[in-house]
């Protein structure tokens, strides 16, 4: 009896053993089973992150989407597009105005034409103030004329709308450069004063040494010459800082001429600073360069005045005081 309670015993502490044993493994199963469960969750979530959830994760709502568009709109409201307009109005009125329209050959010529009449009525022996004021006097009627009949103020102008157009343009803001293309140029008056120190009787033909570059071969230079021909240039607004210059201006005028347009082939300059004597009623300056043309060029005078001419002409010097060439074109 005794070894049946003992052996009992034994079965239930046995029993017992085996249901702790077992509880043992279960709890460290499932902790084990919720290790691997945690380790598998943050390696999917470091280095397999699905796409699909990226796409997720920068997806915006209906609401968010709405809001920002809101936000657009409320921000083109609020643009100044008036002060827009202005600046843009501003950008296309200054590229209209860097881009001069070229003024017609046929409207230079009359212009220049008409400006050399009004010269003529002018005393030679003005000043070169009175002879800006008859220019700028000038200017002034034909700019007025031009613009009365852009704006249909006048009838029985003999010029065109279109002409009148350009006109306005070149007279106005455009004149200065105007002035420049077509060779108007009035120096300041300066009286030099002559000191002739050479002994009584004495005369000396190279009196005077030529400044500027020496015109190359092809300009025929003749010192204290004078050839005639009809005036491509004037000369009375036509100035260069040299006869090199002067030479080279015939040889780009016949370059650039037309093809019903008379080619320079005679330059003459006048190289004295007290000036130069012609036949004429204009009072020659220094450094006017005259374009000329000539079929058959005439020599007016070369090295000295006749004295027979000199009777009739109490004025002309001993030496002529020009610069000439024939230019091989």
């Amino acid at each position: 009896m005794e070894e049946k309670q003992k052996l009992k015993k034994v079965e239930m502490a046995r029993g017992k053993w085996m249901s702790y044993k077992r509880t043992t493994i279960v709890i460290c199963s499932i902790n084990i089973f919720i290790a691997l469960y945690v380790l598998h969750s943050l390696y999917t979530s470091v280095y397999m992150y699905p796409f699909s959830d990226t796409q997720r994760a920068f997806r915006y709502t209906p609401q968010q989407i709405r809001k920002m568009e809101e936000s657009i709109q409320l921000r083109k409201q609020l643009e100044p597009v008036e002060l827009i307009n202005v600046v843009n109005g501003l950008k296309n009125e200054l590229s209209m105005d860097e881009k001069v329209q070229q003024i017609p050959e046929h409207i230079k010529q009359k212009i220049t034409d008409e400006i050399l009449v009004t010269l003529k009525g002018v005393n030679a022996n003005e000043d070169a103030t009175v002879l800006q004021d008859a220019v700028e006097s000038w200017r002034r009627e034909k700019l007025k004329e031009a613009t009365e009949l852009i704006h249909e103020k006048t009838s029985n102008s003999t010029i065109s709308l279109k002409e009148a157009r350009l006109l306005a343009r070149a007279l106005g803001d455009n004149w200065a450069e105007l002035s420049e293309e077509i060779g108007l140029w009035i120096p300041v008056q300066i009286i030099n004063m002559e000191h002739d120190d050479k002994t009584e009787g004495e005369e000396e033909l190279d009196y005077e040494v030529i400044a500027g570059k020496q015109p190359p071969l092809q300009c025929h230079a003749e010192v204290h010459t004078d050839y005639g021909g009809d005036a491509v240039r004037w000369g009375l607004t036509h100035h260069k800082e040299s006869a090199y210059d002067c030479c080279m201006a015939c040889l780009d005028q016949a370059k650039q001429a037309g093809p019903n347009q008379k080619k320079c082939n005679i330059w003459v300059y006048c190289p004295s600073e007290t000036g130069c004597h012609s036949p004429d009623i204009y009072q020659h300056k220094h450094q006017e360069c005259w374009l000329k043309y000539a079929e058959n060029p005439k020599l007016n005078f070369k090295d000295r005045y006749p004295e027979s001419y000199r009777n009739a002409h109490p004025n002309a010097p001993v030496i002529v005081p020009w610069m000439s060439g024939i230019v091989s074109v």
